[in-house]
């Protein structure tokens, strides 16, 4: 399909709150799902949100199966489609971990992020997905349905000192591209 623009920290459109999916199946939402998928690949990405590319919708996708070459260090993700998602926490546990976002390219920061969760929703066709994850997923789905409502990453930071750029933070992924959610 189509490679998008992804829009960067600063665009107000980041900052609305995603309106639900009312159809599924519909050749518009496939055809978004595409462009989605495409413009994840192309950046890199571990995720992304529909709000990210300017459509406002409750639609995110994440992993690819695969390792991601951003976050080697972490398991793969399965390749997910999330449409009108609920995330609950499981247990106040909380873990801090390293993230960046295709909305905030070339920075990372440690980010506080609930353990495990619970998240439900719809797949494309409409559906149910509900699914308990916990370590890396967890905090993949965390930081895409945070796109949903508005919020990105440096908001939940609670230590600036644990932000900056990423070719100098990990000095080992300089080669790869910079940008990642």
């Amino acid at each position: 399909m189509t490679v998008r623009e992804i829009l960067r920290m600063g665009d107000p459109r980041l900052r609305r709150i995603a309106e639900p999916v009312s159809e599924f199946g519909t050749a518009q939402l496939q055809a978004l799902l595409a462009d989605m998928r495409d413009t994840m690949i192309a950046a890199n990405g571990a995720g992304l949100a529909a709000p990210q590319i300017g459509v406002n919708l409750q639609v995110v996708i994440f992993g690819t199966g695969k390792v991601s070459p951003r976050y080697p260090q972490e398991a793969p993700i399965p390749p997910t489609v999330l449409i009108n998602p609920v995330i609950q926490a499981q247990g106040d546990q909380e873990s801090l971990g390293w993230e960046g976002c295709l909305s905030v390219p070339g920075l990372r920061g440690q980010v506080p992020r609930f353990s495990q969760v619970r998240y439900q929703g719809f797949d494309e066709h409409g559906q149910a997905i509900d699914r308990v994850v916990e370590g890396f997923h967890a905090r993949v789905v965390q930081h895409e349905c945070d796109h949903l409502l508005g919020v990105l990453y440096p908001q939940r930071m609670r230590d600036f000192s644990q932000f900056g750029y990423t070719d100098i933070l990990f000095p080992e992924l300089a080669a790869a591209p910079s940008d990642d959610d």
